[in-house]
């Protein structure tokens, strides 16, 4: 499986091809939308999106402010009152309403078994490591996703190409690139134009 790059990767080539394509930042990272997609703090967001780290947090703490935060998104997407999904959660999960109240409040840690049931209660599909990884992590995993629809397969490595002057036939020459090349080439110029365009400002 291919690893994915870090986040400030991810957010050089995210910035350029706003510029790019002449889209509003605020709109493509919206530091609320970003906050709720991953249940970190704003504030956690802002600091990520400047590339500035963010206060450090043990996996607990993790854990227990996410779920918090997607305790309180689920009620708030399904009108739901706080007894009410805890009482859900005692029911379909077979805990007490005392651990389901002090796990919605951010106040205990799940063990593995309950965490994994919770991922699946909540429906997240990204797993436990949505409430475990890091906040960059869990930040990047949102950002990949909205990367590749500004980047189309078909067409991020011709544009590239074209712009800069490379001619399609140029590369033919030494044989024609299988979808994997071409999308680790367009990585990469993505990578080298980006870090050019930081030094001619």
């Amino acid at each position: 499986m291919e690893s994915a790059p870090p986040l400030s990767e991810t957010l050089r080539r995210l910035e350029l091809l706003i510029r790019e394509r002449g889209l509003n930042r605020s709109d493509v990272l919206n530091p609320q939308v970003l906050a709720a997609e991953t249940a970190l703090p704003e504030e956690f967001v802002h600091l990520l999106l400047q590339g500035r780290p963010v206060p450090e947090e043990t996996v607990n703490e993790r854990v227990c402010t996410r779920l918090k935060a997607v305790a309180e998104a689920h009620m708030a997407r399904t009108r739901t009152r706080p007894a009410e999904l805890v009482a859900d959660l005692h029911r379909r999960l077979g805990i007490s309403e005392y651990w389901a109240r002090q796990i919605c409040d951010g106040k205990k840690v799940p063990n593995i078994d309950l965490l994994h049931r919770l991922v699946r209660y909540f429906g997240i599909t990204a797993g436990e490591p949505f409430f475990t990884d890091g906040a960059d992590e869990a930040l990047n995993r949102v950002l990949l996703p909205i990367q590749r629809r500004l980047e189309p397969e078909g067409d991020s490595l011709d544009a590239l190409l074209a712009r800069h002057g490379v001619v399609q036939t140029d590369l033919r020459m030494h044989g024609s690139l299988n979808p994997e090349q071409r999308k680790l080439l367009a990585g990469v110029l993505l990578s080298v134009l980006s870090q050019e365009g930081d030094t001619k400002q």
